[in-house]
């Protein structure tokens, strides 16, 4: 399945302006949102309308290529040209402050504790089809148990299986490869010139001189910061690598039910996740003014 690139015009009037200047990525990140959740309701409006149709016409699930060509690919194009755009902003962004992108606070502390280099883990995409796959074939299996098909990822062939498997072992490895990038950049705070620098900046201090250089601070990061843009650009890439595979793996309907399944699972740990800060924030707050 390709991707290419159309004109979104007839969308303007029910979505925002992606497209338009922002000041940080936080507010791009805030619109994009508001967009996967209009992306989401177009998922399940034609996945249902695909279902009426095929119904209408006695077209079992399994045989309905004609409104899966019509019908379900183009919204699975427009959602695909949605995380393009996120990653495009995302690494224009990244130049600007590639620190920020791994610790983004935009996002909220439940999604912070499973990130994996300022974004989720490609391997989790597999999971995912994996729990949605036998929550369809457990909901459907009479069905497919008098050899009926259903079309949804609970009907995912054989072939297709050995396809998802070779990926997802293809993506395990190119997750270690650039873990073991991040590692070695790590360790890279405390080679000689950070304890050089640090020791300089200490000595300073405890004389009661001047500040350090900040020029000379900058210069000694700046390598180690190009080196987090260049491993942050590799795992962004192999997430939506990650995701156009999948997709192409899988018949229409099934891209639709992936991506759907994906959408909710992103909208509802954010909005939970934002729900508990504001929670253990309003805590915080009650306590401390008891203790004053």
């Amino acid at each position: 399945m390709s991707f290419p690139t159309g004109s979104r015009a007839h969308m303007a009037n029910v979505l925002p302006n992606i497209n338009r200047e922002y000041h940080n990525f936080q507010e791009f990140f805030e619109c994009w949102l508001v967009q996967q959740s209009q992306h989401l309701e177009e998922l399940v409006s034609a996945l249902k309308e695909h279902e009426q149709q095929g119904r209408g016409r006695n077209i079992p699930p399994g045989m309905r290529g004609g409104d899966d060509e019509r019908i379900l690919r183009p919204v699975i194009e427009r959602v695909i040209q949605h995380y393009e755009h996120y990653y495009t902003a995302k690494e224009r962004w990244a130049k600007l402050d590639v620190v920020a992108m791994f610790n983004p606070s935009w996002r909220s502390s439940l999604e912070d504790a499973f990130l994996w280099i300022g974004g989720w883990r490609p391997s989790m995409a597999f999971h995912l089809l994996y729990s949605k796959s036998g929550l369809q074939f457990e909901a459907r299996l009479e069905e497919l148990m008098r050899g009926l098909r259903t079309g949804d990822l609970g009907d995912l062939s054989t072939s297709q299986m050995e396809r998802v498997n070779e990926l997802q072992q293809e993506t395990i490895q190119k997750e270690k490869e650039i873990t073991e990038k991040q590692a070695k950049l790590q360790e890279t705070v405390a080679d000689s010139t950070m304890v050089e620098l640090t020791h300089s900046a200490t000595v300073l201090i405890r004389e009661g001189g001047s500040a350090l250089d900040e020029g000379r601070i900058n210069a000694t990061l700046a390598p180690k910061e190009a080196g987090l843009g260049r491993i942050l650009e590799r795992a962004d890439n192999l997430r939506l690598k990650t995701l156009k595979d999948i997709i192409g793996v899988l018949s229409p309907k099934q891209g639709v039910h992936f991506l759907i399944a994906a959408a909710e699972l992103h909208l509802r740990l954010h909005e939970w996740g934002k729900r508990r800060d504001s929670r253990n924030q309003q805590r915080r707050e009650v306590g401390s003014s008891q203790e004053h």
